[in-house]
């Protein structure tokens, strides 16, 4: 397997820079099918006593079907060569075209939980809470106008991370994109 457990208290891990600058992708998915999209927005840290990370999804994405049919998904990080692939992730749905194909990632279940070989890092989480983004509670309301013109606000899912998985020394694919 090309990746091996370890302790969810990650060090050296900056979410700042992993989530605004590098990018993650969300997946979900289960014997059906998977799907995945790019996240730039995101927080990790503590809730309810647990570790979790947050996420936000649009309705439109196709992706949040399969988050709200199976109450999981994975967060994955890489390298930073194969954001042009996470550039299109975020740009094609799935319901069009088989996007993951398309860039040329490995399809790879962990534990029940779907990633991608290429992967530098995943966690697999389980949500505990979800909740649409509401407009009447912005306090600023540029954030509303900004990033809503459509008012197609966010589901906001709250998950436990349950694991985290590095990618093992030498598991790197063959002409990575």
């Amino acid at each position: 397997m090309p990746f091996k457990p370890v302790d969810t208290h990650l060090p050296a891990f900056n979410p700042f820079e992993k989530f605004g600058s590098e990018w993650a992708l969300l997946t979900a998915g289960d014997s059906r099918g998977v799907n995945t999209m790019t996240v730039s927005w995101g927080c990790l840290g503590v809730l309810w006593n647990r570790d979790v990370a947050t996420v936000y999804v649009r309705p439109q994405r196709y992706t949040k079907e399969f988050i709200d049919r199976t109450g999981r998904f994975t967060l994955s990080f890489y390298a930073p060569e194969h954001k042009a692939a996470l550039g299109v992730l975020g740009r094609v749905s799935g319901r069009d075209e088989d996007k993951i194909a398309r860039v040329g990632l490995t399809p790879i279940e962990l534990g029940g939980d779907f990633a991608f070989e290429e992967a530098e890092l995943v966690l697999a989480c389980r949500v505990l809470y979800a909740d649409e983004i509401d407009p009447k509670l912005f306090w600023d309301a540029s954030c509303d106008e900004r990033n809503y013109p459509e008012h197609d606000y966010h589901t906001a899912y709250v998950a436990e991370v349950e694991r985290a998985y590095v990618r093992t020394q030498g598991a790197a694919q063959e002409g990575a994109l």
